[in-house]
């Protein structure tokens, strides 16, 4: 394991990660910017065997993947075969299916997912949900986000909150990764600008996110990554933004 809490997402920089010869170069910039993990995620096809030849190229462990849900749900020994070959014990979900975004799904998904979860932690993995803004629509008197933890199983449900998203959605990120203590290993970190009437994504400490008391927060709640991930880097270089967010993160008191 590297001597890290620190992780890069590689959505970040999805349109460099295209081809395998686009993997190899970019994930060895990924080391050189300073990073030892990553989550793997919006990367194109590859078989996993040479994914974790490059990684090991490059000196780079994976904290964590978004994987699909249907393949976790239909196929968890494909899932956990993959996972153990790249030394990751963190599969965790993008977003919440299409099906399941209503009332009743919510608390549907909640219950089936923790079954999944259930299969998984039988091989010491875990099953973490990584939300979007979506789920802090009320059905009735509870969000969706409400919703999928309280009526989930605590013991293999588990958070990856994301600090815009949560924010965007007008919650509390703090108050949020805090809550979920003992269910949060991930966290995505994203900082939120406003230019005009404009939301926008930023670079860590570049933005208005209130990060010491997030900080806080991921400490209380026993946060094991900090995964720095920008959907949208507008007029600066995918790499040259997560360089960026390491470097405050550093100064922050994060490594």
């Amino acid at each position: 394991m590297a001597e890290t809490v620190l992780a890069a997402q590689l959505y970040t920089i999805r349109e460099f990660m295209k081809t395998p010869a686009d993997m190899a170069k970019s994930l060895k910039k990924i080391k050189e910017i300073g990073y030892d993990a990553v989550q793997l995620s919006g990367h194109g096809p590859v078989a996993d065997e040479e994914m974790k030849k490059m990684l090991d190229d490059a000196g780079l462990v994976v904290c964590a993947t978004h994987t699909s849900y249907q393949l976790m749900r239909d196929e968890p020994q494909k899932v956990i075969d993959q996972h153990l070959l790249w030394g990751c014990m963190n599969p965790a979900i993008g977003g919440l299916p299409g099906e399941y975004r209503n009332a009743e799904g919510y608390s549907k998904f909640a219950r089936e997912a923790s079954k999944v979860g259930a299969r998984l932690a039988e091989a010491g993995m875990t099953f973490s949900y990584h939300n979007h803004s979506f789920e802090l629509e009320k059905h009735g008197d509870r969000t969706g986000l409400q919703i999928l933890y309280e009526d989930s199983d605590p013991k293999y449900f588990f958070s990856e909150i994301d600090t815009y998203w949560v924010q965007h959605g007008g919650g509390d990120p703090a108050a949020w990764i805090r809550s979920l203590k003992g269910r949060a290993k991930l966290v995505h970190f994203k900082d939120m600008a406003i230019k005009g009437h404009e939301q926008r994504f930023a670079e860590i400490g570049e933005g208005n996110l209130n990060w010491p008391g997030i900080l806080d927060a991921c400490k209380e709640a026993g946060v094991e990554w900090h995964i720095v991930e920008q959907d949208r880097t507008y007029d600066l270089h995918p790499f040259e933004s997560l360089a960026i967010s390491l470097k405050n993160l550093k100064a922050m008191g994060l490594k």
